[in-house]
């Protein structure tokens, strides 16, 4: 299942702005549950620095993130419909966050039917998302998830694809549903054949892995 960071639709300075007449400011440590999965809680979260992962598991521990988000990102609008929450958000890094309740939501929502149609387009979004996940699940195997995941993650530079984010094998098992010792046997093979090369981390993408292993 591969899950890009959330790079669309982000809100800009001026709608932050206006959002955070409308509600509180609060900061949050490295590795802090904002939400979890069956909350009642009905409030929208701008995230003004820091990153975050949605995330869902079992009783066990089990993790599969959805997505990770960053500054002008937003998350927690699906449950302005007074519905319980239907994930876990973690923060990645110490972060800072606009708290809005549903009520002023609604109200900014009424005074800037452009931010209503901003949430549309995002939800939109995110319905093809978990659409393409869905299809990558039930079509692609272990090995074809990681490779789309790496190329949807890659941003050019200077001639090359590169991964930014500083994945570990266990980030990477999450997003696409399986274990980090199969993950490792995948990067070993893809660093041996040539087609990537990590460095600190650092990912980068020497030529298209194939299609299948």
């Amino acid at each position: 299942m591969a899950i890009r960071d959330s790079d669309v639709f982000r809100l800009g300075e001026d709608e932050i702005q206006a959002l955070a007449a409308r509600g509180s400011v609060r900061s949050f440590p490295k590795n802090t549950i904002i939400l979890s999965e069956g909350d009642d809680t009905d409030t929208l979260y701008v995230i003004v620095s820091g990153r975050i992962k949605v995330f869902l598991s079992d009783d066990a521990g089990k993790e599969v993130i959805l997505r990770t988000q960053g500054p002008g990102d937003y998350f927690g609008e699906i449950a302005l419909d007074g519905r319980p929450r239907s994930a876990s958000v973690m923060t990645l890094e110490p972060s800072r966050f606009l708290v809005i309740p549903r009520a002023n939501v609604r109200d900014f929502i009424g005074s800037h039917p452009e931010f209503a149609v901003h949430m549309i387009e995002k939800l939109i979004d995110r319905v093809r998302a978990l659409t393409e996940n869905f299809k990558s699940l039930a079509l692609l195997d272990v090995y074809g998830r990681v490779a789309r995941l790496l190329l949807d993650l890659a941003n050019e530079q200077d001639g090359r694809l590169v991964v930014e984010e500083r994945l570990t094998h266990q980030d990477i098992a999450d997003r696409v549903g399986a274990s980090r010792e199969m993950i490792s046997k995948i990067f070993k093979s893809l660093t041996q054949g040539g087609y990537i090369s990590v460095d600190k981390r650092r990912i980068t993408i020497n030529r298209t892995p194939p299609k299948h292993w």
